[in-house]
């Protein structure tokens, strides 16, 4: 009996140590790994929020051993009894006071980085963005660079140290577009153009995944993202339109099937057909919802809601305005 305390107290504390094991490997998680400033930034949030929510954690969990062990059935010493006690003010100033103010300072810095890493913002840089158009299929990701003329599925890559936008559809149901090292994920749907700036610092490999379940083969939705020199993508580019197929609309309708694929490429594909992904949805009379982006529809849109406000409204019926509210108003 006399080893069965110190078997317990061992037990109490192999918790402890299997959670210093496994947080010995974090150095594999990629996200704690970033190779862009986004993914950087990301990574200082995590680090902030992570130190303020500790300064809450450790003191519990010291505390929760403490009053385990000090008033233990066992224990020698023996406490004062004290049955009529039952409130503090300073305890319990310090127990909801410590919590509020901690909880205030992390809103404060999750509302900063919000706004300072929206995704549709552009990254400052002397570089000249790289546009990217990405479309989520089942079970694939196609990649349309309407500057280069070219085509991917399942591979994307960029020059270093240049800004891409990667504008984003799905012509499937939605996803969510991530790659960990370079910036936080970003949803693709339907009917919706979505946009996203990420840059990579280095060359490399960057795994890239689909974030969100979307059937069968939903885990078999990952790509490689490769940053390579502004030289090496020129000659990329160039091989891939010497040494591919075109995608004429077939082609592409063939893709679009639900199915997994390897990594392809193509040395062109129909014009428009990332806006002709985007309207496919869009029921008629509406028009499809661009995030952040300048496009012609959202231009349109801006148009026709302009010329709306300028109708003459008097030969209108608005006897029931009353009894049915205020309009919405996107």
């Amino acid at each position: 009996m006399k080893y069965k305390g110190w078997f317990m107290r061992a037990a109490a504390f192999l918790p402890l140590a299997l959670m210093t094991f496994l947080l010995s490997g974090c150095a594999d998680v990629v996200v704690l790994n970033p190779k862009g400033e986004i993914g950087k930034q990301q990574l200082d949030l995590i680090y902030i929020t992570t130190g303020l929510c500790l300064i809450i954690i450790v003191p519990v969990l010291i505390l929760t051993f403490w009053i385990a062990w000090k008033y233990r059935a066992k224990s020698k010493k023996k406490e004062a009894y004290q049955p009529n006690w039952d409130h503090s003010t300073k305890l319990e100033t310090i127990w909801w006071g410590i919590p509020i103010i901690i909880i205030l300072i992390i809103a404060i810095f999750t509302v900063r980085y919000s706004y300072k890493l929206e995704p549709s913002k552009a990254i400052a840089s002397e570089a000249k963005p790289i546009t990217i158009q990405v479309v989520a299929l089942d079970w694939k990701w196609m990649f349309l660079y309407p500057e280069q003329g070219i085509a991917t599925v399942n591979y994307v890559q960029f020059p270093e140290k240049v800004p891409v936008q990667f504008q984003l559809t799905a012509d499937a149901p939605m996803n969510s577009f991530w790659i960990p090292q370079l910036g936080g994920q970003i949803y693709t749907m339907s009917g919706m153009a979505m946009k996203l700036h990420l840059i990579a610092d280095e060359p490399g490999d960057y795994f890239g995944t689909g974030a969100n379940f979307s059937g069968e083969h939903f885990a078999k939705m990952t790509f490689n993202a490769k940053a390579t020199s502004q030289a090496e993508f020129d000659k990329w580019v160039q091989d891939v339109k010497q040494s591919y197929p075109a995608m004429d609309q077939n082609g592409y309708t063939d893709l679009a099937k639900p199915a997994t694929s390897m990594v392809r490429s193509f040395s062109s594909f129909p014009e428009g057909l990332f806006d002709q992904i985007v309207n496919k949805y869009v029921v008629k009379g509406g028009s499809a919802h661009h995030h952040g982006a300048e496009s012609g529809n959202a231009k349109q849109e801006d148009h026709d809601m302009s010329n709306m406000q300028d109708m003459d409204m008097s030969g209108m019926d608005m006897s029931g305005a009353d009894d049915h509210g205020a309009a919405h108003q996107h």
